[in-house]
């Protein structure tokens, strides 16, 4: 009897190659998995998706503990950030998930609950960790996806009568374990520097910076003593010092040049952006971008190791939101970017004060005033300014003053 692929007696198909594979499909499992692979899958998994399944089975639920996992999750280069929300008298963590699209309420972290460390206010941000600020003027860091906390050493407390310029904070390995904090302190042109570095778990003398002056450096502006208008959080326009919303008082960002050095860029009282050399220990003042008594809002930002400027105008009865970058062949500031016409003419006469962070491609702006509160992602690789959703918790829509971008990673630690 020849054989035939169908066995006509039956009226049944004999079961071909494709068959066989796709019963093996329907019957995989990852309960089949070892463990090693199966923390690896689920380490690409993004962070929102994963804690969503960790209520499938108790194997789920115990993988964040694993080491193995958090070694396996260090090896994803990058994650989609999230956005630490910022406003008064806020205490709770409230984020904005950039993959997904939407809000989110985490678990404060238990040590920011204690009485002592309530207002607490985020001042910097780096890798998947936040540190925090105490009124005493102490630090503390969080990786606020898993709630864990550690209060840094005191500063000397001849640091602590300086005033405070800058704080930043870069993570140093990429396996997501070190970090360390920047202090810049002084009053030009006396500044200094601080730096905390976690794998030592203290802070490091502090040392003098001096002012860059040859060829190639940006001419000290003698206007600095002059008076200078900008405008104010509460919408008035204030001469002398920028007031900014507290949790931007110390806005600033910190770069690694091409020959491996860290720039640390702040605003001035003045608001004019310095840049400090922490390994020539030397800083500079930038050109302004708009003449003296001008009326403005400014904010500085880190994107793809850059630091760009993020300037809020008023002029011929138009507001416009422009982002810039500096020049240094040419010694100058030119423009990269800009919102829509129909979208920042809406800020017209509103006198609004804008905070801004910015990572990777994205800046997340949050634009404020009297009568309005909004929430911008500007993403300079597409040059599309998308205006998001508001945030409400219990029927309650909050209103934020500025935000702290993070990777949200299970691995950091604090």
């Amino acid at each position: 009897m020849e054989h035939n692929d169908v066995w006509h007696g039956q009226g049944l198909k004999r079961k071909t190659p494709e068959d066989e594979n796709h019963g093996i499909i329907n019957s995989f499992s990852l309960d089949d998995l070892n463990e090693d692979l199966f923390e690896r899958i689920l380490s690409w998994l993004p962070t929102s998706t994963f804690f969503r399944l960790t209520s499938v089975c108790k194997r789920w639920k115990s993988v964040p503990a694993s080491s193995s996992f958090k070694l396996a999750c260090s090896h994803i280069i990058s994650r989609e950030p999230w956005f630490l929300m910022v406003a008064p008298n806020l205490n709770q963590s409230i984020i904005f998930d950039s993959a997904e699209s939407t809000w989110k309420r985490l678990t404060h972290p238990p040590l920011l609950q204690e009485g002592s460390n309530q207002n607490c206010m985020p001042v910097a941000a780096s890798g998947g960790l936040i540190c925090y600020r105490k009124l005493s003027a102490d630090f503390i860091v969080s990786n606020p996806v898993t709630g864990s906390c550690s209060e840094l050493p005191p500063l000397h407390f001849a640091t602590q009568n300086q005033p405070l310029n800058a704080i930043v904070m870069s993570t140093v390995s990429k396996d997501q374990l070190s970090y360390k904090i920047v202090l810049v302190f002084g009053e030009l042109p006396n500044l200094l520097f601080q730096v905390y570095n976690s794998s030592s778990g203290c802070w490091e003398d502090e040392a003098a910076m001096k002012r860059k002056v040859d060829d190639n450096s940006v001419e000290h502006d003698s206007t600095d003593d002059n008076v200078v208008y900008f405008l104010s959080k509460v919408g008035t326009v204030v001469a002398n010092n920028i007031q900014r919303s507290p949790s931007k008082q110390y806005s600033s960002v910190i770069t690694t040049t091409k020959s491996n050095e860290e720039v640390v860029y702040f605003l001035s009282s003045s608001g004019k952006v310095v840049a400090c050399n922490l390994t020539q220990k030397c800083f500079l003042e930038y050109p302004r971008l708009l003449p003296i008594f001008s009326e403005y809002s400014i904010d500085i930002v880190e994107c793809n190791g850059e630091m760009l400027v993020i300037l809020l105008t008023e002029f011929l009865e138009s507001a416009s939101l422009r982002v810039w970058k500096y020049d240094e062949a040419n010694r100058g500031w030119h423009q990269i970017d800009a919102m829509p016409a129909a979208m920042s003419h809406e800020w017209y006469g509103k006198k609004a004060d804008i905070n801004c962070v910015g990572i990777g491609n994205q800046i997340f702006i949050c634009l404020n005033s009297l009568q309005l509160y909004t929430y911008v992602m500007c993403d300079l690789m597409t040059k599309k300014w998308v205006e998001l959703p508001n945030c409400c918790i219990n029927g309650q829509v909050i209103d934020f003053m500025s935000a702290f971008s993070f990777e949200p990673r299970i691995e950091a630690s604090a």
